[in-house]
């Protein structure tokens, strides 16, 4: 006979019964510490983190200040004597380095405001002169008298604005040209298909930096050679020297118009190039060879000590440097790769 595998029935389950009650203690929750004299070192005591515990026993949790009601604590900093020192030194310095920032703002904004006082016939006349100054008299600036605001009741000369002045230097032309110069480029390079974002900045700082040379050439000239002068003669040198960009906008517009190469882009680009030495050669005339009746308001004395006519020569020779040599390396930098990106 075949033995079944598994039982028919399955016997019941028997669980153990434990033969005496067992006993379970009861936990009880140590007392609170004792309150001490430092009310901040016990929670249980200070108000700032809910206060004692409530009698049921149960510890309560700090009340968070509503909508616009103070902390606890900010009291107590504001209230500190060393805290409201510091704020009032804070506040005196922040409105004092206000007004400096102020007054030196408003000083160079009074230094700079006459370079923009231009007009339309002034602006006109002034491209007109940069590309035909061979034909232009005269070429000495207009001055007049006013109260001085060094001595009391006494009258000094002063240079009047550009558009009382034809040949005052103005900061308007130069900068248009700036702005158009690297504008013009960055249009050239896009029609060509190599425009990147960094051309923009990269023809800027071509462009400024060859401002800067040329800035520090003069300044490095008038030094040497012993030319003073006022606070204006940095921003008279800084207009003079950015009208270049408008012949060099220029030659590059007549060379992408027409297309010229050979000896007729050379001839448009020597053009521009005479035109703009010329200028700056009549024009920097009564800035660094100043006439012999106010050569001593204009000389330092660095140069006193040398003859008259040598003193006279050597300005002729730097000023015959800075406006064919210098000015033919800065207009070969600034028309060449032009439209062509990296």
């Amino acid at each position: 006979m075949q033995r079944p595998m598994y039982p028919t029935k399955t016997p019941p389950l028997h669980h153990p019964v434990p033969q005496k009650p067992v006993q379970v203690p009861v936990m009880h929750s140590p007392p609170p510490p004792p309150s001490t004299a430092h009310s901040y070192n016990s929670p249980y005591d200070n108000p700032a983190y809910g206060g004692p515990l409530h009698p049921s026993g149960a510890f309560s949790y700090p009340a968070w200040p509503g909508p616009g009601a103070a902390h606890p604590m900010a009291g107590n900093f504001l209230n500190d004597p060393a805290a409201a020192m510091g704020i009032s030194v804070a506040k005196a310095a922040m409105f004092s380095g206000g007004d400096y920032a102020e007054k030196n703002l408003n000083r160079y904004i009074a230094a700079l405001k006459p370079y923009f006082l231009v007009t339309n016939s002034y602006v006109l006349s002034k491209l007109r002169i940069l590309l035909f100054p061979f034909s232009h008299q005269p070429w000495f600036r207009t001055s007049t008298t006013r109260p001085s605001t060094s001595s009391n009741g006494a009258l000094e000369y002063a240079f009047l604005p550009p558009r009382d002045d034809l040949n005052a230097p103005d900061l308007y032309i130069p900068l248009m040209s700036f702005v158009t110069y690297i504008l013009f480029n960055s249009l050239l390079t896009g029609i060509g298909g190599h425009f990147h974002p960094e051309q923009l900045a990269q023809t800027a700082s071509t462009a400024f930096a060859i401002l800067l040379f040329e800035l520090a050439v003069l300044k490095l000239g008038a030094y040497l050679l012993g030319i003073g002068g006022g606070d204006g003669q940095v921003l008279d040198l800084l207009g003079y020297s950015g009208y270049k960009f408008f012949g060099a906008i220029l030659t590059i517009l007549v060379d992408e118009c027409v297309g010229m190469h050979g000896i007729v882009g050379w001839s448009v680009f020597a053009y521009f190039f005479a035109a703009n030495a010329f200028f700056l050669l009549r024009s920097l005339k009564y800035v660094l060879l100043p006439s012999e009746d106010n050569a001593q308001a204009f000389t330092t004395s660095s140069s006193v000590g040398a003859p008259r006519g040598q003193r006279r020569k050597r300005r002729t020779w730097f000023l015959f440097f800075y406006s064919y040599v210098v000015q033919f390396i800065s207009a070969l930098i600034l028309t060449s790769n032009v439209g062509k990106g990296k």
